[in-house]
């Protein structure tokens, strides 16, 4: 046989006369992207992924049909080549109509696997539901009850009829596990004999101890409190949060080995340098725990409290009676959690101002309902300006009312003080519950940014500080806690990476194809979903449940958490893992945007018995087609149109259903996408970096 003898990549080689460069770059161990190209069939050079540079030659060529010279000199890598490989990547995904994973998952700022535990419920797999979400987020107890549930907010079942009850069903996988009376503790990786401290027993840090601790680096948590949960426990109510879900969740931490300090103040009982000094690495979870100030003349004379105090005591002595009338100044989660606490505390009128309108309001929907319904009333386009004490011994709070003028800096309309409108409203306490701010003060040596929070990046967590790394609200500043879950996983693998002396990259993004926001995505998306009720909730009547602090929502019944569950349209690519387009554009950083115009609409097939194709995940590359034509001899699929309308349809633009399909799983097994794939797969589920093969028992 003769031989062709070439360079590859500046390495002298031979290979027999008729190889192409791709079948040579494989011999010798060289990898060459390509969508179009299977050994099996005839070159198509449809998709030019495959090109590189031939010595002599001004343009790239497609290695997969190009065969080799003799004296040939062959580049497979460089700029030039990454860029032609990015732009064909980019516009295939121009063309290209579909998600890679749910849009919940991406709206979920943990990254939680939200189509896979709520399968796994569906199937009535509640453990595998509870481990499942463990990959992304150890908490599913607390964040399954006082989560601000962005993931709902993003589900396209809204386009049938309602969003699905995620966080409802995250909480209902989570009691489950803890019934049984088996919870769940994940094996760890030996011991790698590097101590981590981390500061902040709240939510970013709770998640760092847990994964750190399965990597195998002992963690020694410190917190201020007497207790865990940071903000979980001490700024939100039992009546939506029962301690015993946070000692449950904390307590699975402890039996990963991690050991807890409380009662201990940075830059008081101990300072950042004397962490650096004793540990391999210190995470700063410290959170935003300083009240923001109403700037009112009298807020600081007795009976004015801030909303997070307020909470924090009532925490600590839930026999706490507070006076007879409240005001509650603000329009988030915690003045609605101080309105409705207030009630249970024997408050007899509660109120909140609120300067805004009740549409502008940042609390949840549902608890504002919530306190509509015990009985707080909502004052809005309202706030105080003064407070004084009065002769009779309660506070005077002169308050003015407003007007919404243009949007300020957040997108919303500036509240604008109307003239004349000051009137006195007399209570016995005041609280307020604006917001809260970042306290590092204490923390020497840290870069702080201009808002006085922690200067750290946001993907990785490293500050200024070599070893040092932050996260959460003390980065951010005050937000939702499953932010902060995020932080803290992001950050262990980021800790991990540094403790092991490689690069801190922090955790890989995957590239992810979104079809848009609700607004944008097409209604076809959703046809063939009957409607179906969203299952409600149930709790403790209104009547009642302002006289303890019972948990109000009661959960789920597996009936109702059943049935729920199966509400669920398992958004996502069922082939996401192994989709090549998402691989190369993940591998090239390739945009789904860079090129816009005309692209295809959604087109689902679901005809077949077994077989799903969808036609706006498809890339032209022919696979198919010349899949049934030169391997199984059919004219099962085949191209109509030219040009920019060019689509792979089922032969004469029948249903799926009605082809000769023989070899018709051969063809979903080519397909490098994802446009065919199986009625009987599911959405996978996310892989975990964090599991171990043999679960440790209690």
């Amino acid at each position: 046989m003769e031989k062709i003898k070439f360079t590859l990549d500046g390495v002298a080689r031979e290979a027999a006369k008729g190889t192409t460069i791709l079948a040579a770059a494989k011999q010798a161990g060289k990898f060459i992207p390509t969508f179009c190209h299977l050994k099996e069939l005839k070159p198509f050079s449809s998709c030019f992924v495959c090109v590189v540079e031939v010595k002599g030659r001004a343009n790239l060529v497609p290695s997969c049909s190009t065969a080799l010279a003799d004296g040939m000199e062959i580049v497979t890598e460089g700029e030039r080549i990454d860029q032609a490989r990015r732009t064909c990547v980019e516009l295939l995904l121009s063309d290209h109509e579909g998600d890679c994973l749910g849009p919940c998952m991406v709206a979920c700022p943990a990254g939680i696997d939200i189509p896979g535990f709520i399968y796994h419920i569906a199937q009535g797999d509640d453990r595998a539901a509870h481990e499942l979400i463990h990959h992304n987020m150890p908490l599913p107890g607390i964040l399954g009850r006082v989560c601000t549930r962005p993931c709902e907010d993003a589900c396209r079942r809204q386009l049938v009829e309602k969003d699905l009850a995620i966080c409802h069903l995250k909480r209902f996988a989570a009691d489950q596990v803890a019934a049984s009376g088996d919870e769940y503790v994940p094996a760890c990786a030996p011991d790698t004999g590097k101590r981590v401290a981390i500061v902040g027993a709240g939510p970013a840090g709770l998640t760092a101890a847990y994964y750190l601790q399965i990597l195998g680096h002992a963690c020694t948590v410190y917190d201020m409190h007497e207790k865990s949960g940071g903000m979980t426990r001490y700024g939100i109510p039992s009546y939506r949060l029962p301690r015993d879900v946070i000692e449950r969740e904390t307590d699975t931490i402890a039996q990963l080995g991690a050991s807890f300090r409380y009662g201990v103040r940075m830059g008081k009982d101990v300072q950042l340098a004397e962490l650096q000094q004793q540990y391999d690495a210190v995470f700063l979870a410290t959170g935003a725990q300083k009240a923001k100030a109403m700037r009112v003349d009298g807020e600081d004379i007795d009976g004015v409290m801030s909303g997070i105090g307020f909470l924090e005591m009532v925490s600590r002595d839930e026999t706490h009676r507070t006076g007879d009338v409240v005001m509650v100044v603000g329009g988030g989660n915690t003045a609605i959690d101080a309105a409705r606490t207030a009630l249970r505390c024997g408050a007899k009128e509660v109120s909140i101002l609120y300067r805004r309108t009740r549409a502008e309001m940042p609390a949840l929907a549902i608890e504002i309902d919530a306190a509509d319904e015990e009985g707080v009333n909502i004052d809005i386009l309202a706030a105080p300006v003064k407070i004084e004490r009065g002769a009779d011994g309660r506070l005077h709070v002169t308050c003015i009312r407003m007007e919404l003028g243009e949007p300020d800096a957040s997108g919303r309309r500036r509240p604008v003080p109307k003239p004349n409108s000051e009137h006195v409203r007399v209570v016995d306490v005041a609280i307020s519950a604006i917001g809260q701010d970042v306290d590092a003060s204490v923390l020497t040596g840290l870069t702080l940014t201009r808002w006085d929070s922690i200067d750290a990046d946001l993907h990785t967590g490293e500050t200024n500080l070599p070893g040092v790394f932050a996260g959460g609200d003390c980065v951010t500043g005050a937000d939702i806690a499953v932010t902060a879950v995020g932080a803290g996983r992001r950050a262990a693998i980021a800790i991990d990476q540094y403790l092991n002396g490689l690069k801190v990259v922090g955790d890989v993004v995957k590239y992810n194809h979104f079809m848009g926001e609700l607004k944008d995505v097409d209604r076809k998306s959703v046809e063939g979903f009957a409607p179906t009720p969203r299952v409600p909730m149930g709790e403790l009547s209104a009547a009642t449940r302002t006289r303890s602090f019972d948990e109000v929502e009661v959960g789920f019944t597996v009936e109702e958490a059943r049935a729920e569950a199966r509400r669920c349209m398992e958004c996502g690519c069922r082939d996401a893992h192994e989709c090549r387009l998402r691989t190369y554009a993940s591998a090239f950083g390739a945009q789904q945007h860079r090129y816009t115009g005309v692209k295809r609409t959604f087109d689902r097939d679901v005809s077949h018995d077994a077989v799903v194709y969808e036609a706006h995940k498809c890339i032209q590359c022919g696979i198919c087609v010349r899949t049934a034509d030169e391997l199984l001899h059919t004219a099962s699929m085949g191209f109509t149109d030219r040009g920019i309308a060019s689509r792979v349809k089922p032969a004469m633009a029948r249903p799926l259903g009605d082809i000769d399909d023989t070899g018709i799983d051969q063809m979903v097994d080519n397909c490098p996408v994802g446009a065919l794939t199986h009625k009987a797969d599911s959405v996978p589920t996310l892989p975990s970096r964090f599991v171990r093969p043999t679960p440790r028992g209690k």
